[in-house]
């Protein structure tokens, strides 16, 4: 991932301007920032949801804003307040099946007629097993298991979940936003091993927070990009 001179403009002015990125694939980026500083709007147009009007960014050989729809394609939300907010009636369960629905539709017609209805049901639950592994979250430690409610799951379960569900579509970039939200320190550092083992694992991890400590990042490579002063930083 690259940005050289990245801005966004806003009805009052400047969201974010002049951000300078460089990262490997397999990065854990960093969006840090006092609040108001355009770090939500960075991550979502990184991810080719918003339209920058300034400077130049690429993903995965993508450029933005022209290839923002293949960027969306590769790319997914993991937990983002007030955008991807898991459903506090639904169960756990009911939330992983209703997500392999949707993504589904992007597997490909032919693979669909190929494949048995037991084959694809197989295929969902070793995927969602793989995704709720990758993202720490035992179904068997939860109150009621798969059937837990989303109301029912503590702040860090409920990012757990928000990160298997992205996780279940393979993403090569996977966003978060407020990382760390109303957690221990304790609690934040697990969080953020969390994704920087997602990072390990291959897939680009964007996320908007205070920064680890390096050592939490252990061989990742970790990138900071500051909205304050526009500054980047290789830690």
């Amino acid at each position: 991932m690259a940005a050289e001179g990245l801005g966004l403009r806003g009805p009052r002015g400047p969201v974010f301007a002049d951000v300078e990125l460089r990262a490997p694939e397999g990065a854990l980026i960093v969006v840090d920032g006092p609040s108001g500083s355009g770090r939500t709007a960075l991550l979502l147009t990184l991810t080719g949801r918003m339209r920058p009007d300034a400077g130049t960014a690429e993903v995965a050989g993508r450029r933005l804003p022209r290839g923002a729809a293949a960027v969306r394609r590769m790319s997914a939300l993991g937990p983002v307040p007030g955008i991807t907010d898991p459903d506090p009636a639904h169960s756990v369960g009911e939330q992983l099946r209703e997500r392999a629905l949707l993504l589904s539709r992007f597997d490909g017609p032919l693979r669909g007629l190929l494949a048995s209805p037991r084959r694809r049901a197989a295929a969902a639950r070793e995927r969602a097993e793989a995704a709720l592994a990758a993202a720490g979250l035992d179904p068997d430690a939860l109150p009621r298991g798969m059937r837990t409610r989303g109301r029912d799951l503590s702040r860090t379960e409920t990012f757990r979940l928000g990160v298997a569900l992205a996780l279940l579509g393979r993403p090569r970039l996977l966003a978060v936003d407020d990382v760390g939200l109303k957690l221990t320190d304790a609690k934040e550092t697990a969080v953020w091993e969390l994704l920087a083992s997602v990072a390990a694992a291959g897939t680009t991890v964007l996320a908007v927070g205070e920064p680890p400590a390096p050592a939490v990042a252990g061989e990742v490579p970790l990138v900071v990009v500051r909205t304050a002063d526009r500054a980047r930083e290789a830690v």
